[in-house]
């Protein structure tokens, strides 16, 4: 049901504009007002939510770690530098595997049940499904991303030609078609089915889970309508855009509904981002499970909140005082002798 909302909600993202621009003629509402606004609240909020986080104090170091700690013998036991680092330098490596590369998602493991004659047996084997779907639809949706900067920026830097060159050159079609789009419409719809067909996941997911993923597939295929079937008039749309950019709005009449239904999603996306889980993309660099050495072992580390007033209550003390009480809940004691009652008349 989570997935039939989120489904039936872009729909009606979708007729907004349809009717708000061939009924309404609300044009310079959905081309101008619209993206202006959503861009801002975009904006506003991920520098709010990024602010929140970095100023979110993390006085231990809780590093995710999968690997051997760097050793007093190091010939004996060798440590992985990347799964467990130890040093700046180390962590930073393990930083822009982990950005560019999903490595962590790259290592990951299925476990299934087995029933052998001995009893049920947990077994795990790699799954790399998983990682294969992420990366193809985030480095798809980053080239797509990437290619739209010729709509507003004049003249054209030369890395986005020479990047829609290298996206479009197996020639495909005319217009070309370009492997991006494939790849992010082959992404997401990897991404959606792995979570409506396994039970597992399908189970825990809610209708956030789904509502990106519908969004960013009308987003792409409204997209691919426009090039390869509308065949919108890229000029006025530039027109439009670059005017965006220099607040020098105009929106011109030969551009048609089914650009504004993509913008209008586009926004809707925009707006939506820092509220929702898409956040991970700046939350990963700001993540202390990630993005700290795990050198707890080799350096002191002091609670900088420490009231310097407030003595410190060792385990030794508090099994004196909750001796009696320990004893009696069956819990067990370093010293037996603090879980022996005071005997009468003598000194608590």
């Amino acid at each position: 049901m989570n997935a039939l909302y989120s489904l039936l909600f872009v729909f009606l993202l979708v007729l907004i504009p349809l009717f708000g621009v061939d009924a309404a003629h609300l044009r310079t509402f959905f081309g101008v007002c619209i993206p202006v606004t959503a861009f801002i609240i975009f904006l506003l909020g991920f520098i709010y939510k990024v602010i929140t986080w970095a100023r979110t104090d993390v006085p231990f170091r809780i590093p995710t770690t999968g690997g051997q700690f760097k050793s007093y013998d190091p010939e004996l036991f060798k440590q992985n530098k990347l799964d467990c680092p130890q040093t700046g330098a180390q962590t930073f490596f393990r930083m822009v595997l982990e950005v560019f590369a999903f490595r962590s998602l790259f290592r990951n493991t299925a476990v299934s049940l087995h029933e052998t004659k001995d009893g049920p047996v947990v077994a795990y084997k790699s799954s790399k499904w998983l990682w294969l779907f992420a990366i193809t639809f985030h480095y798809s949706f980053f080239i797509v991303a990437l290619r739209h900067l010729r709509l507003f920026l004049e003249p054209v830097p030369f890395f986005v030609n020479g990047l829609e060159f290298v996206d479009g050159i197996l020639q495909i079609g005319t217009p070309v078609m370009y492997l991006a789009d494939v790849g992010l419409v082959a992404g997401v719809l990897l991404l959606l089915g792995r979570r409506l067909i396994s039970a597992r996941i399908n189970y825990i997911s809610y209708a956030s889970d789904y509502f990106p993923l519908f969004l960013i597939l009308a987003i792409a295929l409204s997209g691919i309508y426009m090039r390869y079937y509308a065949k919108v008039d890229v000029i006025a749309i530039k027109e439009l855009t670059m005017g965006l950019v220099t607040f020098n709005y105009v929106v011109p009449e030969t551009i048609s509904a089914s650009f504004f239904i993509h913008v209008f999603l586009v926004s809707t996306l925009m707006a939506y981002f820092p509220f929702s889980k898409l956040m991970h993309l700046p939350g990963v660099f700001l993540s202390p499970t990630r993005n700290l050495p795990n050198d707890t072992r080799a350096k002191h580390h002091e609670n900088p909140w420490n009231d310097p007033n407030i003595k410190a209550h060792a385990y030794e003390d508090y099994e004196k005082e909750f001796g009696v009480p320990m004893a009696e809940a069956g819990l067990p004691l370093d010293n037996p002798e603090n879980g022996k009652a005071p005997e009468e008349g003598a000194d608590a």
